[in-house]
């Protein structure tokens, strides 16, 4: 392609509106712009990127046994509804009513695609003797976020590869799922991303396990806990601690248990300055209904329930705080005056809460809270939990190491679903005995724009991008210095109609401009290798060759340039390809 005759928009400065160098660096290389608020077109150098990755992933995809098909993004809300989902997502969905004759229909616009394929195997899938199958699709999802930002990392519209597995035992989903996972180490390795898989949650998609895929990165939105010791890696809703269960013997300093008027202060930075003592002093008291029943979860005034592991400590369906209601039927207090003593409702402590001597907490009584509380004389417990959110410096789970904390952006999960979809909407299969069973499935998603967006935001310097091969839009960049120099333009059309006919993907800049300005643009879009033509070198008979990536050039004769860099592309995709899991 020649520069003329595409489309490359690139901006000098940073637009006021992108917070983050992915943003910043899509935007003035000319591979995105913005419609609207979550909404971006691609141009071409980004829609070719994103190809390339598409095209990634269908591959490792169809190698690991996945069968490609296509779903409709409009989807009856009434599948939504029996799977709870509709209210699951919220006003993250985005649904609507249409005119259709002289009914209206409520519609969807598919977030992802559990229901609709789940409804398709239903109908077809009736004997074991189908089964295992996985089908994938790459489409465009929807989903209202009320807080669009980061350019296309967090966006209403974007691209997603998701797969579905379906199968008769958990042998066959782990299978699947194995599969899948490795999928994904070869799919992120060949893409040039350097990526952590880490345990999670499994969220409104439901399921019973899945990892995430994350990319380490200083603007990642989720955070990651990671033992550089070991394996071990998960985000902070699913991270374990390797704290153990807590001695709840009585403290032989224990203070007198004693009232202190406290009023209007409700939160824990309100009563530490009223009572000056530091957050970690106090225990935070708070009310859940786990399944309908109340029940109070100690934590230590400075940390962070995990609502997660809250809920598997409960074996809990469902968990949420309770209401005003419930939290005066416990405590005979307005909200914000809980506390351990006396109330009445059972107590779920965090590892770290009985090891507070002299705790303050809520009074259960308006306006007053209780200091010198001690667990073993003021409140009871038979055991403690792991109940909190991980931090930086907290024992590994799985080994004698320290966990670190860092930011990552999701590109891929995988989940075990079991059976939630299956059983919502009747999909099952009759085994070898003609006996009926639900189907047991697992997902696999992976965003495909965000492998992009998560490139862009790692793989940069002060000057701009720097493209893996594999992704990069274009593979070569030649520069002629004077496209109005005869000479230099004999050449520059001989390398590109030779590299054209190689199947390596070329740009030629043929504008009429200054070289310090190709050079600042050649830099910006970050394609991998760059061939320079003209000036003081090529009256040598020589032409400049260099990665973005190498601040040094290197001089190859112009009769044999073409086969140099043809070797340099065929060395660096075998580097590339070494990398990649077998």
């Amino acid at each position: 392609m020649r520069w003329s005759k595409t489309f490359i928009p690139t901006m000098k400065e940073n637009p006021s509106d992108a917070e983050i160098p992915s943003h910043q660096l899509m935007l003035r290389a000319g591979l995105i712009r913005q419609l609207m608020a979550g909404a971006y077109t691609y141009l071409p150098l980004g829609w070719r990127s994103v190809r390339k990755a598409e095209a990634i992933v269908r591959d490792e995809m169809e190698r690991a046994g996945a069968i490609e098909l296509f779903m409709p993004a409009l989807q009856p809300i009434d599948l939504f509804e029996k799977t709870g989902r509709k209210a699951a997502f919220g006003k993250v969905l985005i649904n609507f009513q249409v005119q259709r004759g002289d009914r209206l229909v409520h519609l969807a616009l598919g977030p992802t695609h559990e229901e609709v394929v789940t409804d398709l195997m239903g109908r077809h899938l009736n004997s074991y003797r189908q089964l295992p199958i996985c089908v994938f699709q790459i489409q465009t999802k929807f989903r209202n976020e009320e807080r669009p930002r980061f350019g296309v990392l967090r966006t209403s519209e974007f691209l997603m590869k998701d797969a579905y597995s379906f199968g008769t035992s958990l042998e066959q989903l782990n299978e699947v799922y194995d599969r899948m996972y490795h999928a994904y180490c070869r799919i992120f390795t060949r893409c040039g991303l350097k990526y952590l898989p880490v345990e999670a949650e499994s969220g409104p998609i439901g399921g019973d396990a899945s990892h995430e895929f994350m990319v380490p990165a200083n603007n990642g939105e989720d955070r990651i806990v990671h033992c550089p010791k070991c394996s071990y890696a998960a985000n902070l809703e699913r991270a374990d601690t390797g704290r153990k269960p807590a001695s709840i013997a009585l403290a032989p300093n224990a203070a007198a248990l004693e009232t202190v008027s406290t009023p209007n202060a409700t939160s824990i930075e309100q009563v530490s300055r009223m009572l000056k003592c530091a957050p970690a002093q106090m225990i935070k008291t708070l009310i859940y209904l786990a399944d309908g029943r109340a029940m109070a979860v100690l934590i230590r005034g400075d940390h962070e329930a995990n609502e997660a592991k809250v809920r598997r400590a409960l074996k809990a369906g469902t968990l949420q705080l309770a209401d005003e209601k419930t939290i005066r039927q416990v405590t005979d207090a307005p909200v914000g005056f809980a506390g351990p003593v006396g109330i009445k409702c059972p107590i779920l402590a965090d590892h770290d809460v009985p090891a507070i001597v002299n705790a303050v907490t809520g009074a259960n009584q308006a306006d007053a809270h209780f200091t010198g509380v001690n667990a073993g004389r003021d409140y009871k417990l038979e055991t403690t939990y792991d109940l909190r959110m991980a931090q930086a410096g907290d024992p590994c789970p799985k080994c004698q190491g320290t966990l670190e904390l860092v930011h990552g952006i999701e590109v891929g999960h995988v989940f075990k679903l079991g059976t939630k979809y299956s059983v919502a909407l009747g999909a099952e299969y009759l085994d070898e005995k003609e006996q009926r069973h639900p189907l047991i499935m697992g997902c696999y998603g992976i965003g495909v724009n965000r492998i992009v967006a998560s490139l862009a935001e790692t793989c940069f310097d002060e000057d701009g991008l720097i493209w893996p091969l594999a992704i990069a839009p274009y593979e070569v960049l030649i520069i002629p210095l004077n496209v109005t120099d005869p000479e230099t333009m004999v050449v520059a059309e001989k390398y590109y109609a030779e590299l054209q006919a190689a199947g390596i993907d070329v740009l030629m800049d043929d504008r009429d401009a200054r070289a310090g300005f190709k050079f600042k643009d050649a830099d910006l879009i970050g394609i991998p290798l760059r061939v320079v033509i003209g000036g003081k070198g090529l009256k040598e008979g020589q032409v400049e060759l260099r990665w973005r990536w190498d601040q040094t050039a290197s001089k190859a004769p112009v009769d044999s340039a073409i086969a140099t860099v043809k070797q340099m592309l065929a060395d660096r995709k075998a580097e590339e390809i070494a990398k990649v899991p077998a």
